[in-house]
């Protein structure tokens, strides 16, 4: 029998989010990344990327706002992730953030997830895996 913090396997949850250059701005604000891939239009259009690049960590976030509010919800943390980046995220993209319980322990809030975000094309630009722990006390209040 899964807890009240354990979602069952098979269940979904998903975010849909339209990226800027606004983000890329309080990202580099927050964590300090200052990379011209981010900033740099020239030097970013020679690149390999072809242009602007919107930091990983903006992308993955949309992750921790599904895991933290949708699934398995308010309390959960990370205990262990898994991410490829597959394909860049430019300002303007919007981006689509799935997951998907793959696993849940029926002794201990901790759920394994599928996780992935699409881009507005259907691109696949991050997928892998998370397992998240759920504060009971959170989760029932």
């Amino acid at each position: 029998m899964t807890s009240l913090t354990t979602p069952p396997v098979g269940t979904v949850a998903r975010r849909t989010r339209r990226v800027s250059r606004h983000d890329i701005e309080l990202f580099t604000e927050i964590s300090g990344d200052r990379n011209p891939i981010h900033y740099d239009a020239d030097l970013a259009a020679r690149s390999r990327f072809e242009g602007i690049v919107v930091q990983g960590g903006v992308t993955s976030a949309l992750l921790n706002a599904v895991v933290a509010e949708q699934l398995p919800g308010p309390g959960s943390v990370f205990l262990a992730v898994s991410w490829r980046f597959r394909a860049p995220v430019r300002p303007g993209d919007e981006i689509t953030a799935t997951v998907e319980v793959t696993a849940a322990r029926t002794d201990k809030p901790v759920t394994t997830l599928a996780t992935a975000i699409t881009n507005q094309d259907g691109v696949v630009v991050l997928d892998g895996t998370a397992v998240v722990w759920r504060d009971p006390v959170v989760a029932a209040g």
